[in-house]
């Protein structure tokens, strides 16, 4: 049996309890602040263009503070364009490309990378 008592004291309970979850729902579907970002800008993209005129093919490399890089290898008679990534624009460096016989090597001294260097061979 339940005396008037105990039938507010619920009351009261239902009530608060109903009025705390409306204003939790309230506040999850609040605007909430939030922040945009654009992403990082790129790095300057810088290229190496390798014309092969030569019969065979060959290993490129880029040389930094005396160390070398191996970048790509160029086909025969090709040309193809190298993104040199990991070396930031306006480094001055060496390019050498090898014949995969070993039997040639053609050097380029104090080359200062910016946008794309043509590097012919022969």
């Amino acid at each position: 049996m339940t005396t008037p008592t105990t039938r507010i004291s619920r009351t009261r309970a239902l009530t608060t309890l109903g009025a705390m979850l409306v204003l939790c729902a309230a506040s999850a579907c609040a605007p909430r602040q939030v922040e945009v970002r654009t992403a990082p800008t790129q790095a300057t993209q810088v290229s190496l263009q390798v014309n092969n005129n030569l019969a065979q093919a060959v290993n490129v490399y880029i040389n930094l503070n005396g160390t070398d890089t191996f970048l790509r290898q160029v086909g025969a008679n090709s040309s193809v364009t190298i993104p040199v990534q990991g070396f930031a624009p306006g480094s001055t460096v060496s390019l050498r490309a090898v014949t995969v016989d070993g039997g040639k090597t053609y050097s380029r001294a104090n080359v200062v990378l910016s946008g794309t260097y043509v590097f012919p061979l022969p």
